[in-house]
C-alpha cells in the first residue's frame, strides 16, 4: 500500500500551507471588481465572498469527514473509487493526472512570468522560458525532499499574505472613501448569483491538500483541522480585504479597475504600491504552483501503485533515497512544459470545469454513502449539524454545475468526453 511507503513528512502548519496557498493564488488580487459589479452594490459585494465561503466550508466540512475515514495518499481519486467504484476514481484520476494539475500548473508558471515582466522586461519566448524555469525549480525540490515542497509552501504562503494583511490593516485604519452604500449602484452587472459563483472559483483549490494524506504524520485528526482552519481563515481574508478595499476607493473605481488590488494599493502606500503589490501577486502565484504540482503528482503516483496507468510500475514508484514519487512528478513537469509551449493550459482547464465539479459534487454526496459503509467508531472526525452541512455544499456545486452548462455548453460536452476517452484504457488495463 502507498501508506507503508511514503514518508511521513508534512505537518500540520504544511498542510494549513498547502489549503491557504493553493486556494489564494491571483484571484483575490484581480476578481474583486467583477465580483461588486456582478452584485450590484458593496455590501451586496462583501456578503457574496460570505456565502461563497460558506458554500465552500459546507463542502470542506463533510469531505474532512471523508479524508479522516479513508487517509490514503490520492485525495479525491480515491474516495470515489472507495465509495463509487473503480471506474468513477480512475475517470477522475485521469483528467487530474493528464490534463487538470499539469494545465494548472502551466498557467500558474505563465502567471508567474507575466507578473515578473513589471520587474523584468520580456518577450512572450522568455516569459515561457522563465515559467518552465521556474516550473523546473518547483519539481526539482519536491524532488529531493517532500518536506522542501512543504516548506516551500509555508514559506510562500507566508509572503503571499503580506500584501493581504498589509492592505487589510492600513486599509481599515487609514481608508476615507467608507463607501459601504447598501443600495443597487449598478445595472449591468449578472447578479448576485453570478458574484457568488465569482467567489467559487477564488475559493477553489482547497481539496489538494487531500492528495497527500499518505504523508502526513497523523492524517485521521490533521487532515480535518487543515481543511477547516485554512478554508475559515480564506473567509475571513477575501471578507475583510473586500471590506478594506471599498474602504479605500468608490465602489465604481474598483469595479472600472483591472488591477483594483494594485490600485487600492497605490492609494495606502503611494507608487510603490504597484510593486508591493505585484511582488505579492508573484509569490502568491508561485506558492498556488507549488501547491498544484506538490499534491497533483501523488494522484498518478496512487493511479500507479493500483496499476490503473501505463508504465505504472514506474509512476507508482517512490524513490529509495529521497522517499518521493519522483517519476510521478517528472510526468506532471513534462506535460506542464508542454502545455505551456503549445498555450493550451487555458482552453484545457476552461474545458475540464464542468466534469471536475460532477465529480466534487459526487464527492460531497458520498458522505451519505461513507455512513452506511463504515461505523461511526471507524470516522474519526463527524461532520456536524449533518445532514444539513452536506446538502449545502451539494447544492452549492450544483449551482456551478447548472451555471456552467448555461453559459459553456459545448466546453461542458467537450470536457465530459475527454473524461469518457480514458475509458479505454482503463478496460484495457484492467483485463491485461
Amino acid at each position: 500500500m502507498i501508506e507503508k511507503t511514503q514518508k511521513k513528512t508534512i505537518t500540520y502548519i504544511e498542510a494549513i500551507a498547502i489549503v491557504v496557498g493553493m486556494i489564494i493564488g491571483s484571484g483575490i488580487f484581480l476578481k474583486p471588481g467583477i465580483v461588486f459589479n456582478d452584485a450590484g452594490s458593496p455590501i451586496m459585494g462583501i456578503m457574496a465572498w460570505v456565502v461563497g465561503g460558506i458554500i465552500t466550508l459546507a463542502s470542506a466540512l463533510t469531505i474532512a469527514e471523508i479524508a479522516s475515514s479513508i487517509p490514503k495518499t490520492g485525495g479525491l481519486y480515491v474516495y470515489l473509487e472507495e465509495l463509487y467504484g473503480d471506474v468513477w476514481g480512475f475517470l477522475l484520476g485521469w483528467v487530474q493526472t493528464v490534463i487538470s494539475y499539469p494545465a494548472s500548473g502551466a498557467a500558474l508558471a505563465i502567471a508567474f512570468s507575466t507578473y515578473a515582466t513589471f520587474f523584468i522586461p520580456m518577450n512572450n519566448f522568455q516569459q515561457k522560458l522563465l515559467a518552465v524555469g521556474i516550473l523546473v525549480f518547483v519539481i526539482i525540490m519536491n524532488i529531493i525532499s517532500t518536506k522542501y515542497g512543504g516548506a516551500i509552501q509555508t514559506i510562500s504562503t507566508v509572503g503571499k499574505l503580506v500584501p493581504i494583511v498589509a492592505i487589510i490593516i492600513f486599509g481599515l485604519i487609514s481608508g476615507k472613501t467608507h463607501d459601504f452604500r447598501s443600495v443597487t449602484i449598478m445595472t449591468e452587472g449578472a447578479g448576485f448569483g453570478a458574484a457568488v459563483l465569482g467567489t467559487l472559483w477564488a475559493y477553489d483549490g482547497w481539496i489538494g491538500v487531500t492528495n497527500i494524506a499518505g504523508e502526513l504524520k497523523n492524517p485521521a485528526k490533521e487532515m480535518p483541522k487543515a481543511i477547516i482552519f485554512g478554508v475559515t481563515s480564506v473567509i475571513f481574508i477575501y471578507a475583510l480585504i473586500s471590506i478594506a478595499m471599498v474602504n479605500v476607493m468608490p465602489i465604481e473605481n474598483i469595479v472600472a479597475s483591472t488591477t483594483p488590488a494594485s490600485d487600492v494599493a497605490v492609494s495606502l502606500f503611494g507608487k510603490g504600491g504597484a510593486a508591493f503589490i505585484t511582488a505579492g501577486i508573484i509569490i502568491s502565484v508561485f506558492g498556488a504552483m507549488n501547491g498544484y504540482l506538490l499534491t497533483g503528482a501523488r494522484v498518478p503516483l496512487a493511479m500507479g501503485q493500483r496499476k490503473q496507468l501505463p508504465y505504472s510500475t514506474q509512476l507508482g514508484k517512490i524513490h529509495n533515497k529521497f522517499g518521493t514519487p519522483t517519476n510521478a512528478l517528472i510526468l506532471e513537469g513534462v506535460l506542464a512544459t508542454i502545455y505551456i509551449f503549445s498555450g493550451t493550459f487555458n482552453t484545457l482547464t476552461d474545458l475540464l470545469i464542468f466534469v471536475l465539479w460532477i465529480f466534487f459534487v459526487m464527492g460531497v454526496f458520498g458522505i451519505f454513502r461513507l455512513r452506511k459503509k463504515i461505523p461511526a467508531d471507524k470516522r474519526p472526525y463527524k461532520v456536524p449539524l449533518y445532514p444539513f452541512i452536506p446538502m449545502v455544499g451539494i447544492l452549492g456545486g450544483i449551482y456551478i454545475l447548472y451555471s456552467t452548462i448555461v453559459s459553456a455548453p459545448l466546453n461542458s460536452i467537450i470536457g465530459i468526453g475527454i473524461a469518457l476517452a480514458g475509458l479505454p484504457i482503463f478496460y484495457y488495463l484492467k483485463r491485461k
